[in-house]
């Protein structure tokens, strides 16, 4: 049977009261004998199990992480340096071994 809380708007006393599904709310209340109980209603708490609910869990790229995007980022922008370094000093001519002014 759930647990429901009922406050009186006249009084201001809150109770809890277990009650079936199918009983009708309580109206009169308890303390001051007046019709004004009204039924609050408390967050769930939901627990999610199994796979599929998490970010942590998605296989898609949309369900990276702020962070995984930037180090995938950071990645590809270091391969890109990389790259032109590579290719700037493959374009440079090779420095000469003999000095201007001396002869061998």
């Amino acid at each position: 049977m759930p647990l429901y809380s009922y406050r009186c708007d006249n009084c201001g006393v809150q109770f809890e009261q277990r009650q079936h599904f199918t009983d009708a709310p309580l109206v009169r209340c308890p303390e001051c004998g007046e019709d004004s109980l009204r039924k609050l209603y408390q967050p769930v708490g939901v627990v999610f199990k199994g796979s599929g609910f998490y970010a942590t869990d998605h296989r898609s790229p949309s369900g990276q992480s702020a962070v995984k995007k930037a180090e995938n980022a950071e990645k590809a922008e270091n391969a890109e340096k990389a790259e032109k370094t590579e290719s700037s000093a493959a374009a440079e001519p090779a420095p000469s071994k003999s000095e201007p002014g001396t002869s061998s």
